[in-house]
Parts: structure tokens; sequence; C-alpha cells
């Protein structure tokens, strides 16, 4: 007796593909949606998809803060922070402290001549900027606390100009 196997069953149709929900986020007080990867790095969506170019690609792993931005006021590297994780909140960059007139992190940097290859400056001054927007006065150790890091080694310049900012900012000069 020939034995028949059953029908193969049919395997059902695969659920069709939801479009990605655009995530929004904004960018230096603009706002922005984002319909791609949400695991996309932030830091490419600043480069390659809007052309903000002052954050810098260092390391990809987040250890030496060339992508230093700002996520609601707070250090966070861009490499390492998803579009998923970003959207929603407000991110400034570099080009976002641009308006009349310099920032006094930036002041300070040209006053200092902290700038060498200036790699890693964009990162440096952001960095600055927050550690100033916590702590108006920092002492060495809240300067050496940041942790970006700076391949030709003007840390002695950075920290006279974290000190320097730190006097314009209190004296209301910018």
């Amino acid at each position: 007796m020939t034995r028949h196997a059953d029908p193969p069953a049919e395997s059902p149709a695969p659920a069709p593909r939801r479009p990605l929900e655009p995530l929004p986020i904004t960018i230096n007080g603009k706002p922005y949606f984002h319909d791609g990867d949400p695991a996309m790095p932030l830091l490419w969506f600043l480069r390659d998809m809007l052309r903000l170019t002052g954050t810098k690609y260092g390391c990809g792993i987040g250890a030496c803060g060339a992508c230093t931005v700002l996520v609601d006021g707070k250090v966070a590297r861009a490499c390492m922070l998803p579009m998923s994780a970003a959207a929603h909140h407000t991110i400034t960059t570099i080009e976002g402290l641009e308006g009349d007139a310099l920032h006094p992190v930036q002041q300070a940097w040209i006053e200092e001549d902290v700038a060498q290859c200036g790699y890693c400056q964009a990162g440096q001054i952001m960095a600055a900027v927050e550690l100033l927007q916590r702590k108006p006065k920092p002492g060495d150790d809240d300067v050496a606390a940041i942790g970006n890091l700076c391949r030709c080694g003007t840390y002695p310049r950075i920290r006279r100009a974290i000190a320097r900012a730190s006097e314009l900012m209190r004296s209301g000069k910018k």
C-alpha cells in the first residue's frame, strides 16, 4: 500500500511591513524628522543628512569625545546614540552655539589659542559648555573629569580656556 504524504500546508503570507514612523528631533532649534533606520547613530544623521560637519567622528565607540553634542543640555556621544533614543529630544551641536556673537567658550578658545590640529575641539567645546552650565566656576577636578581626548595634548590650554570662559560668562560678556 502506497501512502501519500499530506499536501504541504500553505504558509501564511508574511505580514505587510509597516512603514517606519518618522522620528521627530530638534537640532539647533529647528525641527527635523528621521524616517530611516532607527538604529542609525545620531552622528551620521547630523553629518550625512543635515551636513552639520562640526561634530566629528573619532573612535566610533564613545571613548574619545570628538562627537560630543548636548542632548537636552547634557553631554552625549553622538556616535553611540541611536536615532530612536535621540528622538523627541533637543540636540545642540557646535553649529548651534553660533549666534550674533561667539559663545564665551568659543571666544575663550580663541583667546587661549587652544586648537592645534583642531579635530577634537568641537567636542571639547561642547563638553566645556555643559560643564559651565552645571558649574559656573569649576575646579581642576571638574575640568579633568570631562574626559574628552586631545591627541595633540593641548590640555593646559583647554584648562585655561575653560577658566577664561567661566570668567566671561560670570561677567556677562559674550
